[in-house]
């Protein structure tokens, strides 16, 4: 628009000061006269962090700065250093994924328990067998720049084997690790 503008009032003002309060490149008028386009479009950092916030949550937190480079580039717009710069101080980085940690040491020799049940989960009267389950969480708490951070969370339950009914619950939101 401020091209066709610039183009049409060619003979009452002088093209440097049109491009200047306009805030025109020369070089990009000059290429949108020969038919061409400017190779590529420049965002402010405030527009930048909206488009890369957006990709960053549409991806799931799946791309850092490299991919996410590769990624605006093949979009069509100027990525430069500048951009993991952006990522950085805003605390936007790829969601790592957690190792595998085994939890339970079989191969001890400290005392074990007894094992009352000997494999028969077939009750005959209420309030002889019951079966508990354990679930653990991961929450980021990062909540933004300057923030790290996670907990883990736990949701335990219990359950009479004989009337399958569950008959407690019980949540812990934060355990701190």
């Amino acid at each position: 628009m401020k091209y066709a503008w610039i183009a049409a009032q060619g003979k009452a003002f002088s093209l440097a000061e049109m491009c200047d309060v306009l805030g025109v490149i020369l070089s990009a008028y000059r290429a949108w006269m020969r038919g061409g386009t400017p190779d590529r479009k420049r965002l402010s950092d405030s527009q930048m962090l909206a488009l890369i916030r957006s990709i960053h949550a549409a991806l799931k937190g799946s791309y850092g700065s490299p991919r996410m480079v590769r990624e605006l580039r093949a979009r069509g717009l100027s990525a430069r250093k500048a951009r993991r710069r952006l990522m950085r101080d805003n605390g936007i980085h790829a969601r790592h994924k957690r190792r595998y940690k085994v939890t339970i040491d079989s191969k001890h020799g400290l005392l074990v328990a007894e094992k009352l049940l000997a494999k028969k989960f077939t009750p005959t009267a209420p309030n002889q067998v019951w079966t508990s389950s354990i679930i653990y969480l991961w929450i980021d708490e990062r909540g933004g720049p300057g923030k790290s951070g996670s907990a883990l969370s736990d949701i335990s339950t219990q359950m009479s084997d004989e009337s399958r009914r569950q008959t407690g619950t019980e949540s812990n939101e934060k355990t701190e690790t």
